[in-house]
């Protein structure tokens, strides 16, 4: 059992791989896998871009807010007057420090600082100086540098050429009459930016690989099951219904269950399709038996029609002849009356044997089994034969020394060796001899009569068994044969579980039956059909 499973696991892997191959880039494990990495590529990609032109602005727009809050902030202190307080001291260290803002609070005079978030007050109060001197009205402040505005206070961008860098600049009056200057450096953002986009590379980099491999194996996990699904539906197709789907899964999903189905489909078209194919053989069966039967009775009609045609034209030839007197003389009445007797004689005798013909083969006639000396029938057979023997000028040899004791229908039995006798006598040519003897066999004994004469054809050695068949119908009329004789050999072989046969020997035919020597067994029968050698 296990080895039917690897091998079942082995075929489908297989299978798999050769799907694979065929649907190549179509297939849905590569198109759900492509879909993934375009998904996570796009979204890294979507996020450098957004990144390179909108930190920058987003960044600057946050910095003036905050600025805008801090001027909101030590502008509230100067209107408290808690602008030296130990609790404004904290506050405006934590704008300076968590913001990264330089502040200074100066005098109306703009000499005295207030307060400062850097040690070196000189060179930072020179440097707000010399951008207040360089703006000597807020009108002249160029519309391109200014981020925002208030009633107090104005946020610009501003180049400082001493240190080649941008800065984000707040100046304003409190509501006491103070100055506040603040600035916060703009170069962080575009070193801010370059790094996160060089994060986002590699990041983007490791989640696209990731995201293949990942996507590789899940839609395998999908795949793998639909192609061998679509594996099975070829195969099904192909009228191979050994192919099943196999659940390996613990927990079963929706293409376990749809496998399953398929399984009770396969099995049912299998049932259906087999038992259409009985229906159909039993259907043709039947057609061949109709069309036999057919055949056979037209052949029958036929034959019987051909076999009585010449005698009854014999008959109404001479009875008119009768008739008519053309021959007034007692000796032409006499072989007149003679003719019509004798053709009436052989119409009698072929429809007797026509119907014993077909009680034979309908199995009207109950078969006698009984014990009875062979040798002692045959010589009967022979005596009553004698005179048709001498007209012919034959000589017949049978060793009636010995006596050959057998089971069988005693009546039906002298029928069988008459026939054999009498075709023997009508087909004897050359040397004119006809041999009567037994071949004694392990549980049987075989009766062969052999005649010198011609061979049959080899065709025609299984058909002679056929009623009406003749293989010299002119030698058959001849003699007054109807054809009948063989078939009623074999139809009385049959209804006795017993074998007969004909095959040409040199010089001659010999035909044969045989016979059980011991008490035989009713309830294994011999087959019915003629062994022909």
């Amino acid at each position: 059992m296990k080895d039917r499973e690897a091998l079942q696991n082995h075929r489908n892997k297989f299978s798999g791989a050769v799907n694979r191959q065929i649907y190549g880039r179509h297939s849905l494990t590569s198109q759900v896998t492509l879909a993934m990495i375009a998904l996570v590529a796009g979204t890294v990609m979507l996020c450098l871009i957004l990144n390179t032109l909108f930190l920058g602005r987003f960044y600057i727009w946050n910095k003036a807010k905050i600025l805008s809050t801090s001027y909101q902030k030590i502008n509230a202190a100067a209107q408290t007057d808690s602008l030296y307080s130990e609790e404004f001291d904290i506050e405006f260290e934590r704008m300076c420090v968590n913001n990264n803002l330089t502040i200074m609070i100066i005098n109306p005079d703009r000499r005295t600082i207030v307060r400062s978030s850097v040690n070196d007050t000189q060179t930072m109060l020179k440097y707000f100086l010399e951008l207040l001197i360089s703006i000597s009205d807020m009108n002249d402040i160029e519309d391109a540098s200014l981020i925002r505005s208030g009633e107090d206070f104005v946020i610009q961008k501003q180049t400082d050429r001493r240190m080649e860098s941008d800065y984000l600049v707040m100046w304003g009056t409190l509501s006491d009459g103070k100055m506040v200057i603040a600035r916060s450096a703009l170069e962080s953002i575009h070193e801010s930016s370059n790094l996160t986009n060089r994060f986002l590379f590699m990041i983007g980099g490791i989640a696209v690989i990731i995201g293949a491999i990942v996507a590789g194996i899940v839609t395998q996990r999908i795949t793998n099951p639909i192609l061998e699904l679509t594996e099975l539906s070829k195969r099904m197709t192909e009228l191979d219904f050994d192919a099943k789907y196999t659940v390996s899964r613990k927990y079963q999903n929706e293409i376990d269950f749809l496998g399953e189905h398929m399984n009770e489909m396969s099995s049912k078209l299998e049932h259906t399709i087999s038992e259409l194919k009985s229906a159909n053989n039993e259907l043709m069966l039947d057609n061949e038996k109709k069309t036999q039967v057919d055949e056979m009775r037209k052949e029958f009609l036929s034959n019987v029609s051909h076999e009585l045609k010449t005698p009854l034209a014999l008959i109404q030839g001479y009875a008119e002849g009768l008739q008519e007197c053309i021959h007034d003389d007692a000796e032409s009445r006499d072989f007149y009356c003679d003719v019509i007797m004798d053709e009436a004689d052989k119409m009698n005798q072929m429809v007797k044997k026509l119907l014993t013909l077909n009680h034979l083969e309908f199995g009207d006639e109950a078969v006698s089994i009984e014990r009875f000396d062979l040798t002692e029938l045959v010589a009967g057979v022979i005596n009553a034969s004698s005179i048709l023997i001498r007209q012919n000028e034959i000589t017949v040899h049978f060793d009636s020394s010995r006596p050959m004791y057998v089971w069988a229908d005693e009546f039906k039995i002298e029928e069988v060796i008459t026939n054999f006798l009498s075709n023997a006598i009508h087909y004897a040519l050359y040397e004119k001899r006809i041999d009567v003897f037994y071949t004694v066999k392990e549980d049987c004994v075989r009766l062969s009569v052999f005649n010198t004469g011609e061979p049959i054809p080899q065709n025609d050695l299984d058909k002679v068994w056929i009623k009406f068949y003749k293989v010299d119908k002119a030698r058959t009329r001849e003699y007054g044969g109807s054809g009948i004789g063989l078939s009623i050999v074999k139809a009385i072989m049959d209804s006795m579980n017993r074998q007969c046969g004909v095959f040409n020997r040199d010089g001659g035919v010999e035909f044969w039956m045989e016979l059980d020597t011991g008490m035989p067994l009713l309830s294994t029968p011999q087959p019915k059909e003629a062994v022909l050698k």
